[in-house]
């Protein structure tokens, strides 16, 4: 199989499967909006980045384990492999019982904290506390995809995604416009998806790899530290877009309050979708630029890269075009107020302006977890939350108002930019990266 070939036949798959995890929450918002309108889209919104703190777990351990377990078939050493394997699904088991046990404590004053009250704090806890208590279908469902597409099973871990989200929608339906539970009836719909998800995904390892006798489940610290190095950046990079929505949802209610935030849960559904395919071309490229640098293979590497940069800013510029385009409709399809949806459409063009610079960075992160240059990932990542949080409290809002708000998130990441450039040209000249243990 040629290159170009093999990069679309990981690329292409991985981007529906990020799309389609995106869109569940989407299916909730347009559900839950259509019958509890605008207080019920914002509870989801407010709560969603509880949600995303499991799925990013999940998919931190999951890649973490599969970048390993790429070199090390790279390497030819299969011994490694198995116990890489074993390591990274104890690892699974033991974040859904951590998980489950200290969200359930917490999740109350922490929707709180992230400026949820009265009838949004009431709709927000509803949901959160379902989507808790099926924390171990989302582990499962979301941490076993890399370690599915990196054993080959890209098109699998696609259908496993697919299969999910045609059940969480037709769930949906059910349960909240036919049965009227609300947020409740959208919750247990999600978690019912990840379950069908799980399944799919569990299925092909256990045909392709017959994982219980195949895997070593001894847990050993040195492997364990190694997944954990890379899973930091996954995880962050799964985390960030939801942490962000916590900044934007202080910022829009300090500066603009309960229409802001209306108006942002809306823009947060729609941007989500951009930044999870733009994601997927990242990480259906891990696979690749694991397997050639654990083979030595530096040329392919390069070209996978320039490749994943071409495809990023076509599917960047894409984006921006038909959701400003489309900016109005999108609102209205939510079922907000007409006030609302006139706030979207001015909203919208501003995040959209910042998918050129998320291409980029988003390709360049993923390229550096995938080859273990672990440090240079988590500036980029750690780096933009940190900048969206500064330039929102104490730069741009006091100056601008809410539009300040907005504005952070592109400010933000055409400022990363250069910096990203700069980590390549060093790692390029040979500059210390930690790229070490194989």
């Amino acid at each position: 199989m040629n290159l170009k070939r093999q990069f679309f036949s990981n690329v292409l798959p991985s981007m529906l499967a990020f799309a389609f995890s995106g869109i569940y929450a989407i299916v909730d918002g347009w559900f839950v909006g259509q019958q509890s309108g605008d207080g019920g889209l914002a509870a989801i919104n407010i709560a969603y980045p509880l949600t995303a703190l499991i799925q990013a777990t999940a998919t931190g351990i999951g890649m973490g384990g599969a970048v390993q377990i790429s070199i090390a078939i790279g390497k030819g050493e299969k011994q490694k492999e198995r116990k890489y394997l074993g390591n990274t699904l104890l690892l699974l088991g033991a974040a859904c019982i951590l998980l489950t046990a200290g969200l359930y404590m917490i999740y109350y004053p922490v929707l709180k904290l992230f400026g949820a009250g009265g009838i949004i704090l009431q709709y927000a806890s509803e949901y959160i506390r379902i989507i808790i208590l099926g924390t171990v279908f989302q582990i499962a469902g979301t941490g076993l995809i890399p370690v599915v597409r990196n054993y080959e099973g890209a098109f699998a871990a696609m259908v496993s995604m697919i299969a999910g989200f045609v059940t969480n929608v037709f769930l949906d339906w059910m349960f909240v416009s036919i049965l009227e539970w609300g947020v409740a009836g959208a919750a247990a719909a999600t978690v019912v998806g990840q379950a069908v998800t799980m399944a799919g995904t569990a299925s092909f390892l256990a045909k392709k790899k017959k994982v219980k006798g195949f895997a070593v489940w001894k847990p050993e610290a040195k492997l364990l530290k190694n997944i954990g190095k890379v899973s930091v950046s996954p995880f962050g990079l799964t985390l960030s877009p939801n942490l962000v929505i916590v900044i934007m949802n202080k910022g829009a209610a300090v500066y603009g309050g309960d229409a802001a935030v209306a108006c942002y849960a809306v823009v947060s559904y729609v941007v989500c979708v951009a930044q999870l395919l733009l994601q997927g071309i990242g990480d259906g490229a891990q696979p690749l630029f694991s397997r050639f640098k654990g083979c030595g293979k530096e040329r392919e590497v390069r070209k996978i890269r320039t490749m994943a940069y071409g495809f990023s800013l076509t599917v960047g510029v894409f984006c921006m075009i038909s959701m400003y385009i489309l900016r109005r409709k999108t609102a209205l399809f939510f079922g907000v107020s007409e006030l609302v949806a006139n706030d979207v459409a001015e909203t919208l063009p501003v995040f959209c302006a910042g998918f050129l610079f998320l291409a980029f960075l988003r390709v360049t992160t993923s390229y550096f977890y995938a080859v273990r240059s672990n440090v240079y990932a988590y500036i980029l990542i750690y780096g933009e939350i940190m900048l969206i949080a500064f330039l929102t409290a104490a730069v741009l809002p006091p100056v601008l108002g809410v539009r300040g708000v907005w504005v952070a998130v592109p400010v933000a990441d055409a400022l990363l930019v250069p910096v990203g450039l700069f980590l390549l040209s060093r790692e390029k000249k040979g500059g210390k990266s930690p790229y070490q243990e194989l």
